[in-house]
């Protein structure tokens, strides 16, 4: 089990990375670059497990709806023009919704599977590339 004590530990530092990234040095963005793919890759593998554990997936659907809306705000009356009131008008407001879907629970294991080999041989990259990063980037 020490690929998996490996993750952990490479998965805590892709989160101190990440969090360092926007404003860290050159070495630590680079790092951050380096190990974009298996911050992604682990972000699938916790959704796939946990759609995995509900035996159902969440999809995000985008909706409108038709409301009324001010267009032309009321104007108060001048010397030169009596007052108006204000002017309603319809428009398009657009949201996201969150519905369940079925999934293949048969597939979304192979999916999962072949991840986790993906993410096996990502770290291993990254433990290179963070090596070559911290030789180009001396603190």
């Amino acid at each position: 089990m020490v690929l998996g004590a490996d993750m952990g530990r490479l998965g805590l530092m892709v989160l101190g990375l990440a969090l360092l990234a926007g404003c860290g040095t050159p070495q630590e963005r680079c790092i951050a670059s380096a190990t974009r793919d298996a911050r992604i890759l682990d972000r699938l593998i916790t959704e796939t497990q946990g759609n995995i554990d509900r035996g159902f997936a969440y999809v995000e659907v985008q909706r409108s709806r038709t409301v009324w809306v001010v267009c032309v705000p009321a104007q108060a009356a001048t010397a030169t023009s009596p007052a108006q009131s204000a002017q309603m008008c319809m428009d398009d407001q657009y949201y996201t919704e969150t519905r369940p879907q079925a999934i293949n629970l048969a597939d979304e294991r192979v999916k999962l599977a072949e991840m986790r080999k993906k993410r096996a041989e990502l770290e291993r990259a990254a433990v290179r590339d963070v090596a070559s990063c911290k030789a180009q980037h001396p603190k």
